[in-house]
C-alpha cells in the first residue's frame, strides 16, 4: 500500500507546473538540430484551417510541410490571407512538450523566396497574444493534450476534420 502511495505521490508531484528556471533549462539544454527551410508553398497542397477565434483572416498550413522532428517539433509553412487578399507567409515550429513556438523564416511574395527570421527564439505561446492562431494550431491541431503529433497525416487528418480527435480544446 506505501509503495502504491509513492508512485501516485510521484505522479501527482510530476503534473505540478514547472518553474522558470526548469524551462530556462530545458531551453538550454534542447539541441533542436538543423532546420531546412522547405519549398515555397504551392495552393494545391495547402489546406484551410479555422482557428477557435474571431478573426478575418484565412489561415492555411502546407501540408507538403508539415513535419514532426525526433526532438517533439512540429514544423510547417503557415499562409494567412487578409480580407483584401493580401498573403503572408511564415515557415513555423512549435514545441508541443514547452508550448513554445518560433518562426523561421517569412516568405517573400514577390519572388517566392524565404527570408530568415532575425532574433527567431522560442517564446512561450501565450494565449491572449496577438497570433492566436498559434495557440489554436497547438492546442487542437498539432500539439493535443501536449503530445506532438506522430506523422504528417495525422497533422493533415487533424486540420480536415477542424480539430484532432485527442484535443481537448473546447471549439468557439
Amino acid at each position: 500500500m506505501l509503495a502504491l502511495l509513492g508512485l501516485v505521490g510521484a505522479g501527482l508531484a510530476h503534473a505540478q507546473p514547472k518553474s522558470d528556471w526548469e524551462r530556462a533549462q530545458e531551453s538550454r539544454e534542447f539541441d533542436e538540430g538543423e532546420v531546412v527551410t522547405p519549398p515555397f508553398p504551392k495552393e494545391d497542397t495547402l489546406i484551410e484551417f479555422v482557428p477557435s477565434i474571431n478573426n478575418p483572416f484565412r489561415f492555411y498550413i502546407d501540408g507538403a510541410t508539415l513535419t514532426t522532428s525526433a526532438q517533439g517539433v512540429v514544423r510547417f509553412v503557415l499562409v494567412a490571407v487578409s480580407p483584401s487578399g493580401v498573403r503572408s507567409v511564415s515557415f513555423e515550429g512549435i514545441r508541443c512538450a514547452t508550448g513554445e513556438s518560433r518562426v523561421y523564416a517569412y516568405g517573400r511574395n514577390d519572388n517566392n523566396t524565404w527570408s530568415n527570421a532575425r532574433n527567431s527564439r522560442w517564446r512561450e505561446i501565450e494565449p491572449r497574444q496577438v497570433a492566436r492562431q498559434t495557440k489554436s494550431l497547438q492546442r487542437e491541431f498539432f500539439c493535443p493534450r501536449g503530445i506532438p503529433i506522430r506523422s504528417r497525416e495525422e497533422g493533415i487528418n487533424a486540420l480536415r476534420r477542424g480539430i484532432h480527435p485527442d484535443a481537448d480544446a473546447p471549439r468557439n
